[in-house]
């Protein structure tokens, strides 16, 4: 390899190199928690939800005599 071509490669590394640092060489600005965190109020209290129904709770329980029609 000559000297010109050692040099000119020489060149351009550190051309490529000088590139990747103007691209790459520092991190991107940091971003706040407030701006990466939403605040949704919750939803609202539904009583009905919440209430005990003795009639309808029979629905939500599994009974293996029902299943096999005994």
């Amino acid at each position: 390899m000559s000297t010109a071509d050692a040099a000119s490669s020489e060149n351009t590394t550190d051309s490529a190199a000088a590139a990747r640092h103007e691209r790459f060489g520092k991190l991107p600005e940091r971003v706040p928690h407030r701006d990466m965190v939403e605040v949704k109020p919750a939803s609202p209290r539904e009583p009905a939800r919440d209430a005990y129904d003795p009639e309808g709770s029979w629905m939500s329980f599994s009974c293996l005599a029902a299943d096999l029609g005994l």
